[in-house]
Parts: C-alpha cells; sequence; structure tokens
C-alpha cells in the first residue's frame, strides 16, 4: 500500500505533503511523491495526520484481561490494543503471590517469543511490583512487597531477566543501591516510584542507574517547596524520563503542563496504566485481586483509592492537546516515541524504514479516524 498526501510525524516534527509505502506488514519507504509499484494501493489522506503507533509501558490490563491471568489475556491484550493504534507495550504486574508473578511472566515472555499475528508487539514486562513502600502502596497488595533483591528477582522471573524491560522500585528500601546497580547492568529499566523516597534518594538512585519515574506525582512523596520529594527531583535530574498518566483525574491540568514544560517532549512519557475496564461499560471490576469500581471514568477501590485508569492511548494524546494545551507535535512525541526511548526500543512508535507498519490516522482537528495495522 501506498499512503499518499499525509502530513506525516517522523523526527518529532510533521512533514507536509509526504508518503509512506507500507509492504508486508513493514514500513518499505518515505518521502514526498512516490510512485505507485504495479497494482499497488493507494490511499490518500487528503492532508490528514499520519503517526506512529503509540507505545504503552504502563498498562496492566483492557478489555476485561488482565496481565497477571498469563498468556492467553496478554495475547487478548495485544490484539484489541492493536485496534487502538498501539504498536507496542509493556504488559504491568502488580504485588501479589509469587506463582502468580511467575506466571504472569511466562505469559509475557510466551507473548514475546511467538508475538500475535494481529497484535501489538510486547516489549518485555514492566514488573511495578513486589520491591515497593508499604506507605505508598496504592492499590498495590502490601502483603506481597519485600525489600529489592536480585534474587528475589530470579525467583520471580525464573531466572528470566530478558523477559523484564522495567521495574518500579522504591529506592529508600533496604537493599535498593545494589539491586539498581545490578538491575541497570542487566539492561532492566529502573523505575522509581510506590516510594516515600526524598529528593535526594530519587537523584541518588538515578546516580545508581535509575532512568525513569513512576507514574509521577501518584503514590509519591509530593511537591513541597522546602521538601521537593520524588516529584521535584524528578523534574529537575535530567537522567530521569517521568510517567504521567493524562486522564484528568491522577493529575491537575497545571500539574501536567508542568511536567511537560520542565521534561519536555523528549523526557515527558504518556501511560494509560489501565486497568481491565479499559474499553468496557462502567461497573465493578478488579486489579489485582481487588474490587475496584469504575464510575464517572474513575477507577476506585473500595475505601476510594486510586485503582489505575480506564485511559487509552488515543484518549491521551487527545486530552493532551485539547484538555491541557500540549503542543500537537511534543504531544505526539509523548504518546509514541519518548515512552520507546524511556525503554531503550529503537523501533516502535516511529514510522522508519523496516519498522512494523502501525499507524495512526488523525484528523485536521485532532481525532483519531482510523488505524493502519500491517496493511
Amino acid at each position: 500500500m501506498l499512503v499518499r498526501n499525509a502530513a506525516v510525524y517522523i523526527g518529532r516534527e510533521f512533514l507536509p505533503e509526504y508518503d509512506v509505502r507500507i509492504r508486508e506488514g513493514r514500513i518499505a519507504g518515505t518521502g514526498t511523491h512516490l510512485e505507485p509499484e504495479t497494482g499497488e494501493t493507494v490511499l490518500d489522506l487528503e492532508g490528514d495526520r499520519l503517526l506512529p503507533g503509540f507505545v504503552d509501558v504502563h498498562i496492566h490490563a483492557f478489555g476485561g484481561r488482565d496481565t497477571m491471568q498469563g498468556e492467553d489475556a496478554v495475547r487478548a491484550m495485544s490484539r484489541e490494543l492493536l485496534r487502538l493504534g498501539v504498536a507496542a507495550f509493556c504488559p504491568t504486574t502488580m504485588s501479589a503471590d509469587p506463582e502468580e508473578t511467575l506466571r504472569a511472566i511466562r505469559g509475557i515472555r510466551a507473548v514475546m517469543d511467538r508475538p500475535e499475528p494481529a497484535g501489538a508487539r510486547v516489549l518485555g514486562a514492566h514488573m511495578e511490583a513486589p520491591f515497593l513502600q508499604e506507605s505508598k502502596a496504592g492499590a498495590q497488595r502490601k502483603e506481597f512487597f519485600s525489600n529489592p533483591s536480585m534474587e528475589t528477582l530470579k525467583q520471580l522471573t525464573s531466572g528470566d531477566l530478558a523477559a523484564v524491560r522495567l521495574i518500579t522500585v522504591a529506592p529508600e528500601k533496604n537493599g535498593s543501591e545494589a539491586f539498581i546497580r545490578q538491575a541497570a547492568a542487566a539492561g532492566i529499566h529502573v523505575s522509581v516510584g510506590h516510594t516515600s523516597a526524598t529528593a535526594e534518594d530519587t537523584h541518588r538512585a538515578a546516580d545508581w542507574g535509575a532512568d525513569h519515574v513512576t507514574h509521577t506525582f501518584n503514590a509519591q512523596t509530593p511537591l513541597h517547596h522546602r521538601n521537593p520529594g520524588v516529584p521535584g527531583a524528578a523534574l529537575t535530574d535530567d537522567r530521569l524520563y517521568c510517567e504521567m498518566i493524562c486522564d484528568g483525574i491522577h493529575l491537575h491540568r497545571d500539574t501536567v503542563r508542568l511536567l511537560a514544560r520542565c521534561k519536555g517532549p523528549e523526557r515527558a512519557v504518556a501511560i494509560t496504566d489501565a486497568m481491565e475496564a479499559a474499553g468496557l461499560p462502567e461497573g465493578e471490576y478488579a486489579l489485582g485481586g481487588q474490587k475496584v469500581f469504575v464510575r464517572n471514568g474513575e477507577a476506585r477501590l473500595a475505601d476510594g483509592t486510586l485503582a489505575g485508569s480506564v485511559l487509552t492511548m488515543p484518549a491521551a494524546l487527545e486530552n493532551l492537546i485539547h484538555v491541557f494545551g500540549i503542543r500537537p507535535e511534543d504531544a505526539c512525541a509523548m504518546c509514541t516515541c519518548t515512552p520507546a526511548d524511556s525503554i531503550g526500543e529503537k523501533t516502535a512508535g516511529r514510522i522508519l524504514p523496516g519498522a512494523p507498519a502501525v499507524l495512526t490516522r488523525w484528523s485536521r482537528d485532532w481525532r483519531m479516524t482510523g488505524v493502519l495495522a500491517g496493511k
């Protein structure tokens, strides 16, 4: 297929009247005034915008299926997320019994090794547990928390460390320095989160090799003018990528703008942190073995604690532009190439020759109108 006359997002900017050729499910070439090949289908976008597929590095569940349920659930998530224009994702774990965690990691590995033919690519697990601080548990079950150790991680993954792309750690816990150094050396990206860390603790974590912050501002010490906490360090330390849940519930409008201005499109990472109700009607659901009640777009435990979100990546991009006032070129980066960069992914989230052809079409008033996936 030859996609013509589009404003194509390449290199963090839009190239007008640009063409993209797709062959056998991959980007075969880009340029201006490409000529159709014999028998090739031509799609004229009439000036609409063409974006690379989304990359979500923090998503627990979607459409009633949860990462913790294992391989079949991860495959279902992969299929359904592709329909939303998600090119790649990190299935995200919750604190759970070690056997449940091991089942989730094995399921993630299975889909990494044998990808869904028509599915979003699985980049590896985001283990959001168990090395978290009890006082900042959020919707995580604290009875399964433990101090960080490489021995524990190997037990939870049956030694398959390569199945883990990102792991959240509270850096003030005993053993954190050794663990963060070892995890980073093993190629695992370490994220500061669910933590009572000070700003100084957070900077030290970056010294040890952490490069990421889990849902910034949520489940961590607050930003205070004399005790800037995790957010203060995160916003000012150029080594750290900062996740943000742009659903208009987890973060105030000005908080999103603050994060975007401090980190820029190169380090601000839009995530969904979605739970199983995403893509489904409101009602009663579950997360990490706990009942979650979804009303008015909010997912909460019985005690009112926020329990993930029902956000999707297309909605996150629309919110960044329409609700939070982020420049479209920057918002697109925050949803595509920057999340990929945050975990060292070089292919997903970009329109490059050889990359899988997962693309989204957007109208001139910034509404998603279609998904081109492997066509």
